[in-house]
């Protein structure tokens, strides 16, 4: 039952440790029967007797032996008697058993996690990744080389919940400026991106079954959320002037909240009109609804100045804004924010401390440099003509090989448009045949919850240079055409 091979480079005491263990926990060696003692095995397996102590040490000390004076040692006999299955099949499988389940309800209501193919890959076309070859590398690492070198030991301790105050005074001071956000330091919550504020706020704001107005279509990652928080979710058809806030209120009046992209509706681009904006607000006044309104890719305009935040018109502390630095920086820095009417602070503090106490402190540090030295609004104005360069190359592109057959919706801002695909072409086929020629586009149809109205293609042009662009359209071109 016990051996060792001297050959292996696991040491001695390690292989009579685990021999022991798989003995045990396989039910071959049952609570309460004798083992050799340590001088007996050592002799039986011709090794010294130091490595048979030091594996009996371990094995008494983590409760799978027991020592009886003048008697021996033993096999627990506190262990469970009943046999074990060893084989993770036959586990789960009992799991499964009529009346018993593996996961949450909740966590059942979401789709497997399994990567499409036109997602996680480098390349033409790739929504969400950016111009990093002008990202300024030198400068962000002098940044962090300053505060890793010059490390305070109240950076090592347990930090704020609601993040560092000095970068959230920054942040406000930046919001209040560009975006006519009315805020101040002491309601905005750092956060690891826009999917965790999209946590915290449904955490704190609703409870399993309110209903929840998502634009349609829409981004599917914040459905996920709020699926996950056991909400109903009402899809609202979105037209040239954003969501349509008087068939959401004909279908849904008492929705709990509504989840928005006023600026920059994501994927088709639009801007929420003036109207439906007070529209939306005044409906939430009269009804105590909550707006979230996710200012994803706010900076980048390029027909017209960037487009005020909803939440600066709210004169009734009805609006949870949201922002995140990984569209113009990068995305595995994971910050964003979150500014929180200043009544809902304490629920807010009280999720997060239960969430995971308080966000990383190097990078937020980094950060408040980086905008306070003046870094980020240059890399914003010098990155702006760059995409905009870009924006415009895979616009003419498509209409020089598509022609009318393709229509361009949401090039006025952000990084990513998309072309609306002939009749009879289906989005899901091109996107699966391009991610085989090192194109990945995103299929519109991925983005509607309920039926798919329209077939398209998101195309992002944020990481691809402008000489390949053309390229990269023709072979989009004879794609479709091959439909």
């Amino acid at each position: 039952m016990i051996a060792v091979d001297r050959r292996s480079s696991k040491p001695l005491h390690k292989q009579v440790y685990e021999a022991f263990c798989a003995a045990i926990v396989g039910r071959n060696l049952r609570a309460g029967q004798r083992v050799p003692s340590s001088r007996a095995l050592a002799v039986e397996l011709r090794i010294s007797r130091i490595p048979v102590l030091g594996a009996y040490s371990q094995l008494l000390a983590e409760g799978y032996f027991e020592a009886r004076s003048g008697s021996g040692t033993f096999v627990s006999s506190s262990l469970p008697d009943q046999r074990l299955s060893l084989d993770r099949g036959n586990h789960i499988a009992q799991a499964f058993r009529p009346g018993r389940r593996l996961v949450s309800r909740r966590s059942a209501l979401l789709p497997s996690y399994k990567p499409a193919p036109w997602t996680n890959k480098w390349g033409a076309f790739i929504v969400g990744q950016l111009a990093f070859e002008h990202f300024p590398f030198q400068v962000w690492s002098g940044l962090v080389n300053r505060h890793v070198r010059n490390i305070r030991v109240t950076s090592l301790h347990y930090g704020d919940p609601m993040g560092s105050e000095s970068f959230r005074d920054t942040v406000a001071v930046y919001l209040r400026t560009t975006r006519a956000v009315r805020c101040d330091a002491g309601q905005i919550m750092i956060v690891s991106g826009s999917q965790q504020a999209l946590d915290l706020c449904a955490r704190v704001l609703l409870d399993p079954g309110d209903k929840v107005w998502i634009e349609e279509p829409g981004y599917w990652l914040a459905r996920h959320v709020f699926t996950m928080a056991g909400c109903r979710l009402v899809p609202v058809a979105v037209d040239e002037e954003g969501l349509g806030v008087a068939a959401a209120i004909k279908r849904s009046r008492r929705a709990r909240a509504v989840f928005v992209t006023p600026s920059h509706q994501f994927p088709l681009g639009v801007t929420m009109s003036a109207s439906r904006r007070l529209q939306l607000l005044d409906w939430a006044c009269s009804s105590g609804s909550w707006i979230i309104e996710d200012d994803y890719d706010n900076e980048y305009r390029y027909e017209s100045m960037p487009i005020a935040s909803l939440q600066g018109l709210d004169r009734h502390s009805r609006v949870i804004y949201i922002g995140t630095f990984s569209k113009t920086l990068f995305p595995s820095l994971r910050l964003g924010y979150i500014v929180i009417p200043a009544d809902l602070v304490d629920r807010f503090l009280a999720a997060r401390e239960a969430m995971d106490v308080y966000p990383p402190h190097l990078y937020q540090a980094v950060l408040h440099d980086f905008i306070g030295e003046g870094h980020f609004a240059r890399h914003i104005r010098r990155t702006r003509p760059i995409y905009s360069e870009r924006r415009n190359v895979l616009v003419e592109s498509l209409r020089r090989e598509f022609g009318t057959s393709v229509e361009v919706l949401g090039a006025e801002a952000g990084m990513q448009l998309v072309a609306a695909l002939p009749k009879g072409v289906r989005d899901r086929s091109v996107s699966k045949q391009a991610a085989r020629r090192d194109l990945w586009l995103w299929p519109l149809s991925s983005c509607y919850l309920e039926k798919v109205l329209r077939q398209g293609l998101i195309l992002g042009f944020g990481s691809t240079a402008p000489e390949e662009i053309p390229k990269a359209v023709r072979r989009l071109r004879t794609i479709i055409e091959s439909q």
